[in-house]
């Protein structure tokens, strides 16, 4: 059998800190919808209720009366509250992290949870999706099983960009005033562009990020750099990945080799195998690619026919 089940007490575990963890995200995408503050402000004879936004923007929403008082109180309340919850469960995320490594429950690498943290943080994690041997985390965490090693060694992970939000995508990275290899720099300081691969990064260690996009279609623009930093990344077109960005992604909290967790989101188990099936069909891959790809779509298949996984 090329994977086998988790220990008990290690499948209960991947299972509580998976409903810790999303729990933690939801707390605290509340707590940041509170993010800046409010406060009344004295212009003249009149106090008016002034919004702040987190880059000190200011929004005035009227003068001081018993309808903005009692906005100010609201938000004031809410915020605390949201605050209050983001702290208790980012305590409960802790300890579940630290029992994640106690019992040696996760093997994805620190890295790949780290970057995926980054773009969560930085609000970009919806215009991007886990494509490749990766995914495999993703399927064997959900599973509670552990795929063998061979079958997950890779010194580099794929993210397929949405490019039919490129609008909102555009409007995120403006608002950051960074570019997408600044993001990856605050994971590592070491990623530099590759100069003949212009979509791809490098760290000190080897490890690399890849950035893919559909094939250009009307509309599209291409060639297409995420901003106009000149450092920065062009997302390379990729055969079959329109067919990726249209189905259901698939939504799994992983855990590094050091207990952490992140959320990945990779395309459906049955999505997987029969790309990989395609991928071991080309006759211009390396043998040992094409190997590889068979294995991962039979490991992936049989956890689909045991019903460890959901199509």
């Amino acid at each position: 059998m090329s994977y086998l089940p988790l220990p008990d007490n290690a499948a209960r575990q991947v299972i509580d800190s998976a409903v810790i963890f999303q729990a933690w995200l939801k707390a605290s995408a509340e707590a940041q919808r509170f993010a800046g503050g409010m406060y009344f402000k004295r212009e003249g004879d009149y106090e008016y209720l002034v919004k702040t936004s987190p880059t000190n923007r200011q929004q005035r929403l009227g003068r001081r009366s018993p309808e903005t008082e009692a906005a100010y109180l609201s938000f004031t309340e809410a915020k605390q509250a949201a605050q209050e919850r983001s702290k208790s469960m980012g305590a409960a995320l802790h300890e579940a992290e630290r029992m994640n490594k106690a019992l040696k429950v996760g093997r994805a690498p620190n890295l790949v949870v780290d970057v995926l943290n980054a773009l969560e943080a930085s609000g970009l994690s919806p215009h991007f999706t886990v494509v490749g041997t990766h995914a495999l985390y993703a399927y064997e965490t959900a599973a509670s099983v552990r795929i063998e090693a061979g079958a997950m060694s890779t010194q580099d992970v794929d993210l397929l960009w949405d490019a039919r939000k490129r609008v909102q995508f555009l409007g995120t990275m403006k608002k950051m005033d960074s570019s997408m290899l600044k993001v990856l720099q605050q994971v590592d300081p070491t990623f530099r562009r590759i100069d003949t691969q212009l979509e791809s990064v490098i760290n000190g260690k080897g490890f690399m990020v890849d950035f893919l996009r559909r094939m250009a279609v009307d509309g599209d623009p291409h060639p297409f750099r995420f901003t106009a930093d000149e450092d920065d990344l062009w997302p390379v077109q990729a055969e079959r990945a329109e067919a990726f960005l249209n189905t259901p992604r698939f939504e799994q909290p992983i855990v590094s080799v050091t207990g952490r967790m992140a959320l990945m989101r990779t395309i459906a188990p049955q999505v997987f195998v029969d790309f990989k099936r395609w991928m071991s069909g080309l006759d211009d891959r390396p043998p040992a690619k094409r190997r590889r790809d068979r294995l991962q779509a039979d490991i992936v298949q049989q956890m689909l026919d045991e019903k460890l996984l959901l199509i």
